[in-house]
C-alpha cells in the first residue's frame, strides 16, 4: 500500500474519531476525549489508536468504556467513512502516554539544572 494514502487514510480516521469522540463526551460532562495519533498497519487491516483523556482520574474509566464499545465506535466510523474506506480497520486503543512522559523528563532535566547543595 502507497505509504502516503496510509497516511492520508490515518488522518482522516484522526479527524473523524476526534469528531465522533467530542460528539459522544458532550453527554458526558468534564471528559475530554483527544485523539493524538492513528497508526494504520500497511495493508489498512488494523489501526492502533493513541487517545488523550482529561481528566486524568477518569482515563482507566473511559478506556474501559472505549474497548467494550469499539465494534460500535468501528460502526459509526464506518458509516462516516463509507465513501472512503471499503472495509474499516480493526481499531485498537491505547492511552497516550507522550504528554506525562515529556512532563516526566522535564521534572528531571529540571532537577539536574538545580545547584547542588553542599
Amino acid at each position: 500500500m502507497d505509504q502516503l494514502r496510509t497516511k492520508k487514510v490515518a488522518r482522516e480516521i484522526q479527524r473523524q474519531l476526534g469528531i465522533l469522540f467530542q460528539e459522544e463526551t458532550r453527554k458526558t460532562k468534564g471528559i475530554m476525549i483527544s485523539v493524538t495519533e492513528v497508526r494504520l498497519s500497511p495493508d489498512l487491516s488494523s489501526a492502533r489508536v493513541y487517545l488523550s483523556i482529561f481528566p486524568d482520574e477518569r482515563a482507566e474509566e473511559m478506556m474501559k468504556w472505549i474497548k467494550e464499545n469499539a465494534s460500535t465506535v468501528r460502526y459509526d466510523l464506518g458509516n462516516r467513512m463509507a465513501s472512503q474506506l471499503r472495509h474499516i480497520p480493526e481499531l485498537i486503543f491505547e492511552i497516550d502516554n507522550s504528554e506525562a512522559y515529556a512532563q516526566r523528563i522535564d521534572e528531571l532535566l529540571g532537577l539536574t539544572d538545580q545547584p547542588t547543595k553542599e
